[in-house]
């Protein structure tokens, strides 16, 4: 039975002053969760060359090792979302930063690949459960006003994640024959910080009154907006649950759900497939191909995650303005021609420095529009009663297409060539922005109770 909810007059919940300092504080936090997420992703681009020479792997082989972490992130998406719902929002993410240190050491000290796979497939659960729940948790912590703004943090730290990637590989990359044991042992360190980080985070309230804790969550309410934001908001969130059922998978496809749900999935999805991975997975290993020398490669991948940090603060500051559905088009529409650009380049053999300038031109419009936007789309979307599953849903196909994407460039890359590669990446650009102008609908400034109502079909 689809979720009515009475039509009513929608309550000035931002008539109270927030504690934007305290909103800042834990939503940076939770957020930390993506800087494991981009750190544990990039870092292998690194190593790729001296794993595969100590492993002595084929191009089948080495896209596995790159790619396999996205299966278990899959993994993670799967089992993630119930465990949120059983467990909580902040007892799950503690677990997964505990997760984070070990397989980051268990991966860099493996003594075969069989070993080496179970490790890093491991901190793809880390990956996976962590990528769903952290946006989810910053969306639902957040007043409407500030939400796209806040979870768009997350994906600030999902870059910074990235730069202090490139940065450990750059400072190891001398360390000597066990370079790469210590590229990816260096992922303990953030996994530790983002431990201890969490004991100073509240529930999320929305967990919180699902599981009857009303109390608990009116006294975080109110420390976010004061008591007559905390009562307008329980009072909202209550509704939203009032005709809850037990909630269970089959309830996605129902008529009047599943067409939000299909919604995030693509938008998962194409946030994988247009092929930024690819970019930030193999960096140094196209800039070799481009002609560059190996100690310029790396520096090269910093600027990578220089350029994708300071582009990030774009969207930031206009998503809340500019909307989500605006900035995903434009995105799209502008990822398509530099990828068609980067097929030229590679086609033509222009010199390394234009393949330079189109790579971190896509990165740049990517970490301004879809990267950010994507998390944001997700954290909303979805109604309170079915967010963990559907989230849940949408993170599973967004690491399957990002596992494909991952472990089939280098295979691709040999047998089609970089310019129908990136060819077949501008297609799947174009693809997204036809989808989006048609289907996407727009979510800014909205709360997710309201959100809920407008999007759900009688």
């Amino acid at each position: 039975m689809a979720l009515i909810i009475q039509a009513q007059p929608e309550i000035n919940r931002m008539q109270a002053d927030v504690n934007r300092t305290y909103v800042y504080r834990i939503s940076a936090i939770a957020a930390l969760g993506g800087v494991l997420f981009g750190f544990d992703l990039v870092i292998i681009s690194g190593t790729v060359p001296f794993f595969t020479r100590y492993f002595d792997l084929n191009e089948f082989q080495t896209g596995w090792a790159v790619g396999c972490i996205n299966l278990g992130a899959a993994i993670g998406a799967l089992i993630g979302g119930k465990l949120s719902d059983t467990l909580g929002r902040k007892k799950l993410l503690m677990g997964c930063a505990v997760l984070f240190a070990f397989t980051g050491a268990g991966t860099g000290w493996a003594s075969s690949f069989p070993l080496f796979i179970a490790f890093r497939m491991l901190s793809g659960v880390a990956v996976g459960a962590a990528a769903l729940v952290c946006p989810m948790y910053v969306a639902e912590i957040s007043p409407a006003p500030m939400r796209g703004r806040m979870v768009s943090f997350y994906q600030l730290s999902i870059v910074i994640g990235i730069l202090l990637a490139y940065l450990s590989n750059y400072l190891l990359l001398n360390a000597g024959v066990n370079n790469w044991r210590w590229m990816f042992s260096s992922q303990s360190v953030p996994s530790l910080l983002f431990f201890f980080g969490l004991f100073f985070v509240a529930e999320s309230p929305r967990w919180l009154i699902r599981k009857k804790r009303l109390p608990e969550a009116e006294v975080i309410l109110a420390r976010i907006g004061g008591e007559t934001y905390a009562q307008a908001e329980a009072y909202q969130i209550k509704a939203s649950f009032l005709q809850e059922t037990k909630e269970s998978v089959g309830e996605l496809f129902r008529k009047d759900l599943w067409p939000i749900v299909f919604i995030g999935i693509v938008v998962a999805v194409f946030s994988q497939a247009v092929g930024q991975n690819s970019l930030f997975s193999y960096a140094p290993e196209l800039f070799r191909q481009a002609g560059m020398a190996q100690d310029a490669a790396f520096l090269q991948s910093i600027i990578i995650g220089v350029i994708n940090f300071i582009f990030t603060f774009i969207a930031i500051s206009t998503i809340d303005k500019i909307g989500r559905k605006k900035l995903l088009q434009y995105g799209s529409i502008l990822l398509c021609l530099d990828a068609l650009a980067l097929s030229a380049a590679f086609y033509w053999q222009l010199p390394g420095a234009w393949v330079l300038v189109f790579v971190l031109a896509f990165i740049a419009i990517y970490s301004a529009t879809l990267g950010p936007v994507t998390w944001v789309a997700l954290s909303e979307i979805f109604p309170n009663r079915i967010r963990g599953n559907a989230l849940a849903l949408a993170t599973l196909a967004l690491w399957i297409t990002n596992f494909f994407t991952t472990a089939s460039f280098p295979i691709m890359k040999q047998y089609w060539g970089l310019p129908l590669t990136f060819g077949f990446h501008a297609v799947l650009c174009f693809v997204y922005f036809l989808f989006v102008r048609v289907r996407m609908p727009e979510t800014k400034g909205k709360s997710l109770e309201k959100i809920e109502r407008e999007l759900i079909r009688p």
